[in-house]
């Protein structure tokens, strides 16, 4: 079964053209990567064709460098393949643990922020029921 493309991210690739939505974009592929990398360890080939069914059109020339500086910064490390034909794998660290750790809990806390509106009005009605929130009736007549 094929993935359908992430939300925003056309099949012809335009989006990751676009300089705004590209800085996100790059967030997204490095929490992809350190996911993936705990979970096996990853090598660029695979990483491409795993973003590509999640609907992301990479190049590798966007790809490696984007491996390499999570390397220099601690969050992955390149193991050299005994084969010079053998791909380089990218497991995570201790510190890429720690940082990824701490992306999952931010993810999970701006989802329920802006996971959408049945999120927030399930939030909105617990504090209210917890006395956090004051419930504001509207008045009659629009004012």
């Amino acid at each position: 079964m094929k993935a359908s493309p992430s939300p925003g991210v056309r099949k012809d690739g335009m989006a990751e053209r676009d300089p705004v939505i590209r800085e996100f974009l790059l967030a997204f592929w490095k929490i992809h990567i350190l996911h993936h990398a705990e979970e096996q360890g990853v090598y660029g080939h695979w990483m491409l064709e795993e973003l590509h069914r999640h609907g992301y059109r990479l190049s590798p020339g966007t790809l490696y460098p984007l491996l390499a500086r999570m390397a220099r910064r601690g969050w992955l490390r390149a193991a050299e393949p005994e084969n010079p034909r053998n791909a380089r794998v990218y497991r995570i660290t201790p510190d890429g643990s720690k940082v990824l750790k701490r992306l999952r809990a931010s993810l999970q806390e701006l989802q329920g922020e802006v996971g959408g509106r049945e999120s927030h009005d399930r939030r909105r009605h617990a504090a209210r029921k917890a006395g956090a929130v004051p419930h504001v009736a509207r008045r009659r007549g629009g004012k």
